[in-house]
């Protein structure tokens, strides 16, 4: 929107949105002395980023050298480009260039700790690190973050069921954010408005100079005189974008909060001139088909077989999930799937979900799984025709005898390795399905957030069809199109990544003198 309208109140950074991306950028900008206001859409902060495990994929910090992980900048470029190719270049080295210095300055501040996790990449590629390349916050106490741990947003646990969050310190995504907003408090400069909804940018003379927002006390213009942050996450939830986009999966199954992510800043940014870019792309995931119609994110698989609809399977069960994800994506016969195991897990699903509250009786009860005393009978409930899966099964179990899976693989790269339970047999991620009764669970394709949005460059500006950067405006994690393509280097990449780009757009903003030196 472009019109020379007087200002209701002005700042130094708008920042739209409460992710990890988002308060990077906020927390950021304040330090250095910048007036900082950040609103959000919904009653409480973090989005999905606050859902998620909270693993940060930054290579070669200070953080992996305390932990005597051996990772560097240089590995860390040699892998992207076994993984990605010419893909992004100059995007990708600014942000493994950037990762240590954003970590060491994140942890300068008392409010913001990280520890390595192991958690291997996900290709087995050059320079890959079996371990890992991830970090996570440390646990957050809530005596040290006080009130403001109230508005958190819940691990999807207990937000998706509304049910009361236990006591005891903030971990995983709540502590990521939990610390980021300690931090953010701290500088003083940062000013933050709940329930408080982006309608525009405000355009003058080809330059962002500010945001209209609107709440339960009306529309206001915040004037903006260095710069708006978009950093409102993707359109993963807005069925209308997704057909029109092409992108796969359904607003139903993505795990994006309620009320959140359907695309309101990557819209503003296009009609304050910013192209798009891979809007058909996501960071996917299995999702395990749940009795209220939505999914929970699943990965970690250690047992079982996945088959299509025509009682075959198609992929490795234990690939990462975003690659689980492409290949459901790539067939229609596969959404929905059906994920075959037998009793010896307890009747348990052997893998991870999250949300993990529906109780296996309580799948069995909505049809969402199914129990059968034989593979005939299983074939039956699901629908699945019975030769192709009993053939499917018994050359599966073949496999597990001779520790080696012909058809994909499973078992070969680290990984695989990573959740198998080494107690079963020649292989460890090779475990037979053949002790009655028999489980099959419906699985779809879920997201952890789309992918593609705003055009940027290695500063997060917006950027014009024609390449010429949109002077005041920025965008970050999930409302920028992602450096990866269609690529998920490793665990915590949308994380780390919308970190580091949220630091470098606030490195670009004009400090007052008196700031803190970054």
């Amino acid at each position: 929107m472009s019109n020379n309208q007087a200002w209701d109140d002005e700042y130094e950074v708008v920042v739209v949105g409460s992710g990890a991306a988002a308060l990077a950028g906020a927390y950021s900008s304040a330090r250095r002395g910048l007036k900082t206001l950040l609103v959000e859409k919904t009653n409480l902060l973090g989005g999905a980023s606050a859902y998620s495990g909270a693993s940060c994929w930054l290579p070669g910090t200070q953080v992996q050298q305390r932990a005597d992980v051996e990772d560097s900048s240089e590995s860390a470029k040699a892998y992207l480009k076994a993984v990605m190719g010419d893909h992004e270049v100059e995007r990708r080295e600014a942000f493994v260039d950037t990762a240590p210095e954003l970590v060491e300055f994140f942890e300068s501040d008392p409010a913001i700790e990280f520890y390595w996790t192991a958690f291997p990449d996900y290709f087995n590629a050059h320079e890959s690190k079996p371990l890992g390349r991830s970090m996570m916050p440390v646990d957050l106490p809530r005596e040290e973050i006080g009130e403001l741990a109230d508005l958190v947003r819940p691990l999807v646990e207990y937000d998706r069921y509304n049910q009361p969050h236990p006591e005891g310190p903030l971990t995983a995504g709540q502590a990521l954010i939990g610390r980021l907003l300690l931090a953010l408090t701290n500088t003083g400069n940062g000013t933050i408005q709940l329930e408080t909804e982006l309608v525009d940018v405000v355009t003058e003379d080809g330059r962002v100079t500010g945001a209209i927002v609107k709440n339960a006390e009306g529309t206001r213009r915040i004037r903006a005189t260095e710069g708006v942050i978009l950093g409102a996450g993707g359109f993963e939830a807005n069925q209308d974008l997704r057909t029109v986009n092409g992108t796969p999966g359904s607003s139903g199954w993505t795990m994006a909060p309620a009320g959140a992510n359907i695309g309101t800043a990557i819209r503003a940014g296009q009609k304050a001139g910013g192209a798009v870019e891979q809007l058909h792309q996501a960071w996917w995931c299995p999702g395990a088909a749940q009795p209220k119609g939505n999914a929970a994110f699943a990965l970690g698989f250690r047992g079982g077989v996945w088959l299509d609809a025509n009682g075959k399977r198609f992929a490795n069960e234990c690939l990462p999930y975003d690659q689980m994800g492409r290949v459901l994506a790539a067939a229609p016969e596969r959404i929905p799937s059906w994920f075959i195991f037998d009793s010896r897990f307890g009747g348990q699903m052997p893998g991870i979900m999250r949300p993990f509250n529906t109780s296996p009786q309580e799948h069995l009860d909505a049809g969402t799984w199914v129990k059968a005393d034989t593979l005939e009978e299983l074939a039956a409930a699901t629908g699945l025709p019975s030769d192709a899966l009993q053939a499917s099964i018994e050359r599966f179990n073949g496999f597990t005898v001779t520790g080696v899976d012909e058809d994909f693989h499973r078992g070969e790269n680290p990984y695989d390795q990573f959740f198998a339970d080494p107690e079963y047999g020649p292989g460890p991620t090779l475990i037979p399905v053949d002790q009655a009764p028999f489980y099959a669970a419906r699985m779809v394709l879920s997201d952890l957030g789309t992918k593609g949005g705003l055009r940027t460059d290695v500063d997060a500006r917006v950027l014009r069809e024609d390449g010429t950067a949109i002077e005041g405006l920025y965008a970050v994690g999930n409302t920028s199109a992602s450096f990866s393509g269609g690529f998920y280097p490793g665990p915590g990449t949308p994380l780390g990544s919308g970190m580091v780009f949220a630091y470098r757009a606030a490195q670009t903003l004009k400090a007052p003198a008196q700031a803190q030196s970054v």
